[in-house]
Parts: structure tokens; C-alpha cells; sequence
């Protein structure tokens, strides 16, 4: 079994792409609508790095890194914030919460991958 990445988007062309551009590069990717899919999802599974978006219905991104990090078996995980927010203030938010990264959409596919790369080997 390859790398599992957890992909977190309200948007299902969002997921589409991040999970198509993943796949391609080798990766196992579970796709989760909101936070609270998302930790349906992760209950505990080992995941290697989650992408998620900031705005979405039900649970937050920040909200959810949050219980990430109170989880055992996902406290580490690497997370990346893919979002249209590009503002400091949400960007300090996220680095408080425990976000890794932060990616800006529109993005390329290569630049997710560039970042994947950098924190699951």
C-alpha cells in the first residue's frame, strides 16, 4: 500500500482534481466532504498527510486540524491548508491550530505535489 493521503474539500471538483493529480503521482487517497467526514474517515487509520480546505460546512479546516491534533494516532500528521484564503490573520490561525502548510488556490497540480513531496517520503 502506497502513501494514504486524506483529501478534505466541500468541493467536488476540488476533490476530483487533487485526488486525480495524487493518484497519478502514486498516492492512496481517501476524499472526505467536510471536517466531520473527515474524521469519520481518519478514526483510527494512520494517515500520511492531509490536504484540506478552510471554508466548508459542518467542521471547519481549523476545526479540524484541532482534532487532529487531539487524536492519537493522527497528532503528527502533516496538514496542508489548500484554500482561497491568502489573508495572514487566517494563515496565523491555521500555523495555531497546527497547520504545516499553506497552499493558495487557484494552485497547479505541481506545486500540491512539490509540497506533498516535502512532507511525505
Amino acid at each position: 500500500m502506497g502513501r494514504l493521503i486524506l483529501i478534505v474539500d466541500d468541493s467536488a471538483s476540488m476533490r476530483q482534481l487533487v485526488t486525480f493529480a495524487l493518484k497519478d503521482a502514486g498516492y492512496d487517497v481517501i476524499a472526505a466532504v467536510d471536517g466531520k467526514d473527515a474524521l469519520g474517515k481518519a478514526n483510527g487509520t494512520k494517515i500520511d498527510m492531509v490536504v484540506t480546505d478552510l471554508n466548508m460546512p459542518n467542521m471547519d479546516g481549523i476545526e479540524l486540524i484541532r482534532q487532529l491534533r487531539a487524536s492519537a494516532t493522527n497528532k503528527f500528521t502533516p496538514v496542508v491548508m489548500l484554500t482561497t484564503e491568502s489573508q495572514d490573520t487566517k494563515k496565523q490561525e491555521g500555523r495555531a491550530a497546527g497547520a504545516s502548510g499553506w497552499i493558495v488556490k487557484p494552485f497547479s497540480p505541481e506545486k500540491l505535489l512539490g509540497v506533498v513531496k516535502k512532507f511525505v517520503k
